[in-house]
């Protein structure tokens, strides 16, 4: 056969592609290169095939399709994810090992609640699904932009700009200028997927509890006009179960601009908690920011949990693959986290408000001890 007609039937069939056709081919047949761990060469699959085989299966991984950067690749395929040290962007960083703006924090800390989270969430499991190529996803997108413009508004110095993708979904990016251009950013996923790009996927958990986490610390910041030393982000990206693709825009778009990036804190699934304490990942991560993550939610939360999420298993790996530390943050260990991943049952009746408070306060906490750094 023509290689198009093989791989249009190749990509139509269910059993996976192999790595081995030429790439311009596979691009064009539709097809997308993914990586399950440091040592895998790339499969090409289909986008359906994402979910159905990978997703719905708990297999993480990275679309590495479209990224070029040679040292990116490298990191992805390094054991630890670790970047080059000539990417890392703060090497020079050492993180404090207590926390001490406890004033200032508890003062703000008393302004978190559950109100508008529970507003915000609603609104956001009512959308069918939120997959990143979906109508439904880029209403939600148009949703999500609208409600960080209204939430900014209460502080004129803070910014709201859309990141734009190749598809329609956009990422979603405030800034709180500090006094300094070095970058502390929280983050969260708002795309969804129920277990096929068609199904019903209210992704709750995963991850609209992660996202109004964060707009609600945006909110209290905003309200008091607090003023960072370093610069706040607050990003919420589109495409993270396409393989981290929001993100990894993101991210090598910050690395050509040469920003400094001091913390990157990603929150995936902040609401389903029979725990009842934050649970910091181990794996992927920046060790010594991942420290520093669990002194603040120690000092704040109280007794945290521990457990590693596998390759590819949230945006942290983005930033950390493009040489900027990052930390990963979720509600509860694998063996005890919500049995409703990546289905119609991932639903607003299964959050644990306690837990959102949790991040919640914890996110806000967060924000204001690593503005100092």
């Amino acid at each position: 056969m023509r290689a198009s007609a093989l791989f249009t039937l190749l990509a139509s069939s269910a059993g996976l592609v192999a790595a081995v056709p030429p790439a311009g081919a596979a691009k064009a047949a539709g097809l997308r290169l993914i990586k399950t761990s440091p040592e895998d060469k790339g499969t090409w699959v289909t986008e359906e095939q994402k979910i159905t085989q990978y997703r719905n299966n708990r297999i993480g991984f990275v679309d590495i399709t479209d990224i070029t950067d040679a040292s990116v690749l490298t990191a992805l395929s390094n054991p630890d994810g670790a970047p080059a040290k000539s990417d890392f962007s703060a090497q020079a960083i050492t993180y404090p090992t207590a926390v001490s703006h406890q004033t200032q924090v508890n003062s703000l800390l008393s302004q978190v609640s559950t109100t508008n989270p529970k507003s915000w969430l609603q609104t956001l499991t009512n959308f069918y699904n939120r997959y990143y190529k979906s109508t439904y996803g880029t209403q939600a997108g148009t949703w999500l932009y609208d409600t960080v413009v209204s939430v900014a508004s209460a502080n004129s110095a803070i910014t709201v700009t859309k990141f734009t993708h190749s598809w329609n979904q956009p990422s979603i990016i405030a800034k709180i200028p500090g006094t300094s251009s070095n970058l502390v950013i929280v983050s969260a996923h708002y795309d969804s997927t129920g277990g096929s790009s068609t199904a019903r996927g209210p992704g709750a958990d995963d991850n609209g509890s992660g996202i109004v986490v964060v707009l609600e610390a945006l909110r209290v910041l905003a309200n008091a006009k607090f003023a960072p030393k370093d610069t706040l982000e607050f990003h919420f990206y589109s495409a993270e179960e396409g393989g981290l693709l929001g993100s990894a825009a993101v991210f090598s778009s910050y690395k050509s601009a040469g920003k400094s990036v001091y913390a990157v804190m990603n929150q995936d699934m902040a609401g389903y908690s029979p725990s009842g304490k934050v649970s910091i990942y181990t794996d992927y991560v920046d060790t010594s920011l991942t420290a520093y993550t669990r002194v603040i939610a120690t000092a704040y939360t109280g007794a945290t949990t521990s457990d590693k999420c596998g390759y590819g298993c949230s945006d942290h790996a983005s930033a950390r693959s493009n040489g900027f530390p990052a930390a990963y943050v979720c509600d509860e260990p694998m063996d005890t986290a919500t049995p409703y991943l990546h289905s119609s049952n991932d639903a607003y009746s299964t959050i644990m408000w306690d837990a959102v408070l949790r991040h919640a306060k914890f996110t806000t906490a967060f924000l204001v001890e690593a503005s100092y750094l």
